[in-house]
């Protein structure tokens, strides 16, 4: 009989403590692949928020008055920003992982030698640059359009990005729990759309019932979209540093559960 050689012992990392190849490789990876389809993943939003701010504008804006001081157009302009940005962020790395499973090449991005934190850094890394390029871009056409300069723009600029890597962190949950597409559907229909929508985008928070009030404060979105609301506008439902403490442990945790996830190989592996 012929002998079964014995498998191979665990090898040591050779390229150090991180491995920085492969993390600037799923990085790089990641971002070509929305870029390369810009006319879906960067231009039809920017149309999207477009549309959604000249909808309100005329349907809404000449009756509603103003809203916080100030008009009702420039009010939802940072709530539309943001629920752009985090629906970019969130689509990016969902639809990569789920895809990766549906199509069986899931095993390309998990047989390298890359740990679980250097997957989520790398995946985080396409979601935030998906909507910070959407984010700055809806900026300025509001700057140039509508005459809106934000009042704190590096306090805008830093919720922007918290808001893309807390999607991002919820996308990476979401296409490693789904299976296939139809989950992943429910799981932006009945999660991710309510938590945009019902965040203040449109609104004050002050205007809800106080039981509707008191579920909003739960919802991280909101300090997302209220932090920019204030870098852009000056005004904010929810003191900044507050937003701030709140969106970023929100966002830390989700990280968190998606680093447990890639470690475990949860869904991932057999």
């Amino acid at each position: 009989m012929t002998d079964t050689p014995a498998p191979f012992p665990p090898q040591e990392r050779r390229f150090g403590r991180v491995n920085w190849l492969g993390l600037f490789t799923l990085a790089e990876r990641e971002v070509l692949r929305f870029a390369n389809v810009w006319t879906q993943t960067l231009l039809a939003p920017l149309v999207t928020a477009g549309l959604f701010l000249v909808i309100f504008t005329i349907a809404i804006g000449p009756q509603r008055g103003e809203v916080m001081g100030v008009a009702f157009t420039t009010f939802i302009a940072p709530g539309i920003l943001t629920m752009t940005v985090i629906q970019n962020a969130f689509a990016n790395t969902s639809s990569s992982i789920v895809i990766s499973k549906v199509q069986g090449n899931i095993v390309d991005t998990l047989m390298p030698p890359l740990s679980g934190a250097e997957l989520v850094l790398g995946y985080l890394a396409g979601g935030v640059a998906r909507g910070l390029f959407v984010g700055v871009t809806i900026a300025v056409a509001l700057a140039l359009f509508l005459g809106i300069v934000p009042a704190h723009p590096l306090i805008a600029l830093g919720f922007i990005v918290l808001g893309g890597a807390f999607m991002s962190g919820l996308g990476m949950l979401a296409g490693v729990y789904a299976n296939k597409f139809d989950q992943m559907a429910a799981i932006t229909n009945f999660i991710v759309t309510p938590l945009a929508f019902l965040s203040g985008t449109f609104y004050s928070v002050q205007a809800l019932p106080a039981g509707l009030r008191e579920i909003t404060h739960v919802n991280p979105v909101f300090y997302i979209i209220d932090g920019v609301r204030y870098g852009i506008i000056g005004v904010s439902d929810s003191p900044p540093l507050r937003s701030f403490l709140v969106a970023g442990g929100a966002t830390v945790l989700v990280l968190l559960v998606a680093w447990l996830m890639f470690r475990r190989g949860y869904r991932l592996k057999a």
